[in-house]
């Protein structure tokens, strides 16, 4: 994971730690030697930030992943974003729809392998998108609603990350490679402001195999977070991007904030933080928002 801001350009950099409750202990502050910096507390024993030498970053990053910590080392202050882009499949939501799709038709596995293998990079992300649709060719589009009932569950964390930021004046984007049909419904179910997806072609109460264009892919998603930092006239360092496939890279790379979630090795290697032991509230405190300032549910 690369910071926007190389560290020799500062002399200390912002540390956030993010655990399971009560992780955090005095045990874990005294090796990692910052019990002389005094952590602030985000969340008593479960999220901290305290600020440490540019000099200690490389041996930070040997120590902490002997923790079962989510970690981000950052130059800037942190502070609540002003725009957030979320991908949805295996973020937000903890499937992925076109696989779950698949498995309606009998053929799960070998969607779900071409969904992988495009994910890590190995494929064109539009062909890969374009054969693996043409596979559901003659489904009832009644299964997309059995689909999203049955299959598709929020990520943990995932709502109250949203309505958080949203509190806090946040514009919440949802910005999928996936389909409108599910992302309408996770996009009110969670509370984003918008969403983008790909629309499925459908006739005749079947679907037909093919993907009506343009294509939302990476570029789409690139343009989502340009084209609302121009309207809300913010800098990208006011910006949070959250994803976990190779098409989110150039996203998470433009973001003042790439989060990396559950994500595949290249997506992780691009981003400034992952998200892998903890859940996505960890959003929260990655912004300097503490417990106290999550939404009530």
């Amino acid at each position: 994971m690369v910071s926007k801001v190389e560290v020799k350009d500062v002399s200390s950099l912002y540390l956030v730690l993010v655990g399971q409750p009560g992780s955090i202990t005095k045990a874990v502050i005294t090796d990692l030697a910052l019990a002389c910096s005094g952590p602030v507390w985000l969340a008593q024993e479960t999220a901290c930030i305290t600020e440490v030498p540019a000099s200690a970053a490389q041996g930070l990053k040997d120590l902490l992943p002997e923790h079962a910590l989510d970690w981000l080392l950052t130059p800037r202050a942190p502070k609540p974003a002003k725009l957030f882009l979320a991908d949805m499949d295996s973020t937000m939501i903890t499937a992925e729809c076109i696989d779950e799709l698949a498995g309606f038709a009998g053929i799960k596995a070998e969607v779900s392998a071409v969904t992988e293998a495009a994910m890590r990079g190995e494929l064109d992300f539009e062909a890969a998108l374009k054969s693996r649709v043409a596979l559901l060719k003659g489904l009832k589009t009644s299964v997309l609603e059995e689909c999203y009932r049955d299959k598709v569950h929020f990520s943990d964390g995932a709502r109250i990350a949203v309505q958080t930021m949203r509190a806090h004046g946040t514009y919440c984007a949802l910005v999928s490679g996936g389909f409108t049909f599910f992302t309408e419904r996770v996009a009110v179910g969670l509370g984003f402001h918008e969403q983008r997806a790909n629309r499925l072609e459908e006739k005749d109460g079947h679907l037909t195999g093919k993907v009506i264009t343009p294509i939302s892919n990476a570029n789409t998603k690139l343009s989502a977070l340009e084209t609302h930092s121009a309207r809300l006239e913010i800098s990208p360092d006011q910006s949070l991007a959250v994803g976990d496939g190779a098409n989110d890279i150039p996203m998470l790379e433009a973001a003042g904030l790439g989060v990396a979630y559950r994500a595949k090795p290249n997506t992780k290697a691009a981003a400034d933080c992952a998200i892998d032991k903890t859940d996505l509230t960890s959003l929260l405190y990655f912004q300097g928002i503490t417990q106290a300032g999550h939404a009530s549910l």
